[in-house]
């Protein structure tokens, strides 16, 4: 029973990716982040997305990448509030539900915190945000290296990897290897360089 009900989170994560790809499209994250960018630039430059009847998608940009898929991209930046937008805000809004409705959380909270001492004593990023505050500049441009990636492989780990290998797409089989290729020995040697355990 324990073992089934660990695997109940896999399985809502499965019917979830199903039921879109089936209804809608493929789940993907990162390109939403792009979008509220341009949302934003296009607050300060209001030229930068426009109306253009000869455009497949009846909006044009004045940005190369907006413009890209017949200015799908842009037609999102004029109408944010879209499907994409709509499923990356209840990922947050869901995870911040289930941690307030969860019952277990007191234990979870305890476990959290055991973990998170774990981090700050053996991970170096934890260390860095401990005892530099240098350490929160690092992470961010960590953070924004990670999803300049994405965005010039065309997809995140949500796109490329689980959308991707769910619709048999080599170019998902490649994303994943790479993905743990590189990233188990970088952990290993970042870990056993610090003394710590990578598990």
């Amino acid at each position: 029973m324990k073992k089934i009900k660990s695997m109940f989170p896999a399985f809502l994560l499965g019917i979830s990716f199903f039921l879109a790809v089936f209804f809608v499209k493929p789940i993907g994250v990162s390109t939403q982040f792009s979008i509220l960018a341009g949302v934003i630039e296009n607050k300060v430059n209001p030229g930068l997305v426009f109306k253009d009847e000869t455009s497949k998608s009846g909006y044009a940009s004045t940005n190369a990448y907006l413009n890209k898929k017949g200015g799908s991209y842009a037609k999102k930046v004029a109408h944010p509030i879209n499907y994409g937008m709509v499923f990356v805000i209840s990922i947050a809004g869901g995870a911040l539900l289930g941690s307030v409705i969860d019952p277990r959380k007191k234990k979870l909270r305890e476990k959290n915190k055991k973990i998170a001492d774990e981090l700050i004593n053996n991970h170096f990023i934890q260390e860095n945000l401990k005892e530099n505050k240098s350490g929160y500049i690092k992470s961010f441009l960590a953070g924004f290296l990670f999803l300049f990636g994405a965005r010039l492989a065309g997809g995140c780990t949500s796109g490329h990897m689980m959308s991707g290998i769910m619709q048999s797409s080599i170019s998902g089989f490649i994303f994943a290897a790479t993905v743990f290729a590189v990233a188990v020995p970088f952990a290993m040697f970042l870990h056993s360089n610090r003394g710590g355990k990578l598990w």
